[in-house]
C-alpha cells in the first residue's frame, strides 16, 4: 500500500519511514515538507495514496489548511507533538492521532488499523460477477538496463538484486554483471514479485536465490553473504529482521 508522508523534520520523517516500511504491505512513496507541496502533488497523484501521515504543524501552517484546498478521501494517520488538535483530526479523515515522541509499536499498530478498516470496507464492497475467474497479479518478467552506448533486455529471473549506489539505481546478475536500470527503487519493488524478492533496506531489493548466509551484525541487525559480490555490505535494516526470516521460511 501507497503511504504519503508529510513531515518537516527530517529525522522524524527518515525514521517514521523506517518503521512504516518494516511493514512489507507498506511503502512511502513520497515525502513531503509543506501545505503547498502537499496540495499541488495530490492534485495530481491522490489515485495512488492509499494512506497518509500527516504533521500538525508543517513550515507553512497547520496540515488542516490541506483539506481546505483540495478534496481528499484517504485516511490519515496524525503524528504530531501537540495533544490539543484530535478532534480536529477525526473531522479531517483522521483514523489515528500519535503523539511525538513515537514508539515503534504505536506506528505499527496504526498500520494494523488502518488494514483491518481497508479490508472491512473491501469485504463490504466487493461482489462476484458470476462466471468470472479472479485475477493474479502479474510481475514484470525483465527489465532494460544500460551497457555503454546500447539498451539490453536483462530477464528478471537472471536478476540477483537490485541496489542505489551514488542515486543510481542497480541491477546485479547472477553471472556477476552491474547494469544501471533508470527505474526507482519503489517502482522496481511493486513489480517483482514478493516470494522472490525482498526490500531488505531503503537501497537493496535481493532475490532469495542469491542468499548464502546471515550472519548476527550490530543493533540487531543482520548482515548477508550473496552469490554476487556487491560493492556495499548487504545488511538488513533491523525493523526489517523479523520480517525477512519469515520470508525466508514461508515465501512472503
Amino acid at each position: 500500500m501507497n503511504v504519503l508522508l508529510v513531515e518537516d523534520e527530517h529525522h522524524t520523517a527518515r525514521l517514521l519511514q523506517e518503521v512504516i516500511e518494516s511493514d512489507r504491505d507498506f511503502i512511502v512513496i513520497k515525502t513531503l515538507e509543506s501545505i503547498s507541496e502537499t496540495v499541488s502533488y495530490l492534485s495530481k497523484y491522490a489515485q495512488n495514496i492509499d494512506l497518509m501521515f500527516l504533521d500538525i504543524h508543517l513550515s507553512d501552517g497547520h496540515s488542516f489548511e490541506i483539506f481546505r484546498h483540495i478534496d481528499i478521501n484517504i485516511p490519515v494517520i496524525f503524528c504530531t507533538a501537540y495533544d490539543e488538535y484530535a478532534l480536529k483530526a477525526i473531522r479531517n479523515n483522521g483514523i489515528e492521532y500519535i503523539l511525538k515522541p513515537f514508539e515503534d509499536e504505536e506506528i505499527l499498530n496504526a498500520l494494523h488499523k488502518f488494514r483491518q478498516l481497508a479490508g472491512r470496507f473491501k469485504t463490504q464492497l466487493s461482489f462476484e460477477i458470476p462466471g468470472e475467474k479472479p485475477k493474479t497479479q502479474v510481475y514484470q518478467e525483465s527489465f532494460l538496463a544500460q551497457q555503454k552506448d546500447r539498451t539490453i533486455v536483462v530477464l528478471t529471473e537472471n536478476i540477483a538484486m537490485f541496489a542505489i549506489e551514488e542515486d543510481i539505481v542497480y541491477l546485479y546478475t547472477f553471472d556477476r554483471k552491474r547494469y544501471p536500470v533508470f527505474k526507482n527503487m519503489e517502482y522496481i519493488a511493486n513489480v517483482c514479485d514478493p516470494h522472490v524478492f525482498f526490500r531488505i533496506n531503503r537501497q537493496m531489493l535481493i532475490n532469495r536465490n542469491t542468499i548464502l548466509t546471515i550472519q548476527p551484525y550490530f543493533n540487531r541487525k543482520v548482515i548477508l553473504e550473496l552469490t554476487i559480490k556487491p560493492e556495499n555490505q548487504i545488511i538488513v535494516s533491523r525493523l526489517k529482521v523479523t520480517a525477512f526470516k519469515e520470508w525466508l521460511e514461508h515465501g512472503r
